[in-house]
């Protein structure tokens, strides 16, 4: 599947107006944004997988075109999926980016594979 790339663009452009240390990475079908080594956000072709902190899960769920993840077939609490037409305005996509960068500060980074 290929990931939206006008989606990816507008995401890229607002985490990197506050962080330097993103790496993407193609994972899941889409494209992943990982700051400062955790997984953030990704990129599908019509939505956005959004990290958030798993305490601000269900308010996040009362938001327009929020979705629980469900990748695996069971729900991961702590990750939404929102619709890309929920993302229409910037000020809709900075909510979103803002809250994954929040708790990106708290979470913890994902264990590195020995090689």
């Amino acid at each position: 599947m290929a990931y939206n790339e006008k989606l990816v663009d507008r995401t890229r452009e607002i985490i990197s107006r506050t962080h330097k240390r993103v790496e993407e990475k193609r994972m899941f079908g889409g494209l992943c944004f990982m700051v400062n080594d955790k997984m953030c956000l990704g990129v599908e072709q019509e939505r956005l997988m959004v990290r958030i902190d798993p305490d601000k899960y269900e308010e996040a769920m009362g938001k327009d075109g929020c979705q629980p993840m469900d990748f695996t077939g069971k729900i991961m609490k702590g990750f939404v999926f929102v619709d890309i037409d929920a993302l229409n305005t910037i000020k809709k996509l900075e909510y979103w980016v803002g809250l994954a960068l929040e708790f990106n500060k708290k979470a913890k980074a994902t264990k590195k594979k020995k090689k």
